[in-house]
């Protein structure tokens, strides 16, 4: 599939949005983070921020953005109008959480209850993203329970790290935080590469074979177009087998084990130093997010290629 930077950046950034919205609506109420106001408006301006520009640039990438409204209304049969419902009603337990903090300095009652309700919808919007694509058939890399784990975890991964670099920034500390990150690094580590090992190492259900119905093995005469077209443009984009490796590997570096060192020696320091490293660990994170994001775009196959001399999608 043609990777497209609008989508790239919009699961990316409100992936870590939305996980920095979650651990902080389960962390303040308890006390596990900073209860201190300018703490609270920073927190939340952050995660809304990452959120609001991720769903602003999603709608770059639809050919009429004017009628984006209309996708709310299929919420019954579609996963991207349930995340669009779900990403705005997330908006309004955010605003009574907020009020309640920032403005009252409270985090017990009524608050409590719209912190805990954000968390929910905020992880039910990151599923809802994930099954966008896991629902689609013609796609055999994403048609797989490994898409939305993945996201999933990723989304916590990148909403910890956040939190934790806001925590060290405000001279604070939190060591069930710095766990946390480490914990979701390496789980997403290691649902990548297991994700990655499923597309490597299975075959998609449609060959030449099942697609026009004829036995034995099946070759064109010729191709159906002379030029590139929309289609080969969209749902046919090739990357080479030595490119995916080198960035996956760059993904690796940048998404994790940079995060992982990082985060250790954020433990460890002390003052600037560790919230130097936090904050380079959260936006190491961010660039291998996006790498791995674009490769899983770009790895994926439509079936639509076997139209065009593809064997297997």
């Amino acid at each position: 599939m043609h990777p497209a930077f609008s989508v790239i950046f919009f699961t990316t950034a409100s992936g870590a949005g939305y996980g920095l919205l979650a651990l902080t609506g389960i962390g303040a109420p308890f006390g596990l983070i900073p209860a201190d106001r300018g703490f609270g408006f920073t927190v939340l301006a952050l995660a809304l921020a990452l959120i609001t520009l991720g769903l602003l640039s999603s709608t770059a990438h639809l050919g009429r953005p004017e009628r984006a409204w209309r996708a709310f209304s299929q919420w019954r049969t579609s996963w991207l109008s349930r995340e669009g419902l779900l990403s705005l009603g997330t908006y309004a337990p955010t605003a009574v959480f907020g009020i309640g903090w920032v403005f009252f300095g409270r985090l017990d009652g009524v608050f409590t209850l719209a912190a805990l309700a954000l968390a929910v919808l905020a992880a039910i919007t990151v599923y809802c993203t994930a099954m966008i694509y896991a629902s689609l058939k013609p796609i055999h890399a994403w048609r797989n329970a490994w898409v939305p784990r993945v996201y999933l975890v990723l989304s916590l991964m990148s909403g910890a790290l956040w939190l934790n670099a806001l925590v060290q920034l405000w001279g604070a500390s939190a060591s069930w935080l710095t766990i946390l990150a480490l914990l979701s690094i390496v789980a997403g580590a290691w649902t990548k590469e297991r994700y990655w090992t499923f597309i490597d190492t299975t075959q998609g259900p449609s060959t030449v074979e099942t697609a026009t119905g004829l036995r034995g093995t099946v070759s064109f005469l010729d191709g159906p177009h002379t030029e590139a077209n929309y289609l080969l443009r969209e749902m046919g984009y090739r990357i080479a087998r030595k490119h995916s490796v080198k960035l996956r590997r760059i993904a690796l570096a940048l998404g994790f084990a940079l995060p992982l060192v990082l985060t250790l020696l954020s433990a460890v320091a002390a003052g600037p130093a560790a919230a130097f490293a936090a904050l380079l660990a959260a936006l190491s994170a961010m660039l291998g997010i996006l790498v791995e994001r674009w490769l899983f775009f770009a790895e994926a196959k439509h079936t639509v290629t076997l139209y065009y001399g593809a064997t297997t999608a």
